[in-house]
């Protein structure tokens, strides 16, 4: 697929989450930004993605050959691995056990991977769970984040 025909299907779609998110409301307003902030978010960067994909410079012809394949599709897998353990692990370990192939995959070591991997979950945690208060699983780890 031509990378400008997927651009113009990333603006299509966000087009299409904002104009969905649109009309999200809370019942009750207990929170400033409100349930729409997060889609229009994602519409925004989805649609800023799809015009660079529309308005940069095409790349050579042999563009399948400089795709990690490979790398690629480690990384797949672990995100679906990631979605099976996010709940009944909580989000630090299904981070951390994501981040350790993902990382190995484009290069890092399984030292660099663990570190980066434990660092990020253990901060998005406490960053969205704690600061945002956006609710996310603790799992095994409920003795020490407290939670569900």
């Amino acid at each position: 697929m031509s990378d400008r025909i997927l651009g113009v299907a990333c603006v299509a779609v966000a087009a299409g989450m904002a104009w969905a998110a649109a009309d999200y409301a809370a019942p009750i307003s207990y929170e400033p930004v409100g349930p729409r902030a997060f889609p229009l978010l994602l519409a925004g960067l989805m649609a800023l993605g799809g015009l660079w994909l529309i308005v940069r410079p095409s790349m050579r012809d042999n563009w399948l050959r400089q795709v990690p394949l490979r790398p690629l599709a480690f990384a797949v897998a672990a995100v679906f691995v990631y979605a099976l353990l996010f709940e009944s692990l909580g989000f630090t370990l299904a981070t951390t056990i994501m981040s350790v192939p993902v990382g190995m995959a484009f290069g890092g070591s399984w030292k660099q991977s663990l570190a980066g991997g434990v660092g990020l979950g253990v901060l998005l945690f406490l960053g969205f769970d704690k600061l945002l208060d956006v609710v996310l699983p603790s799992g095994l780890l409920s003795f020490i984040f407290g939670g569900r």
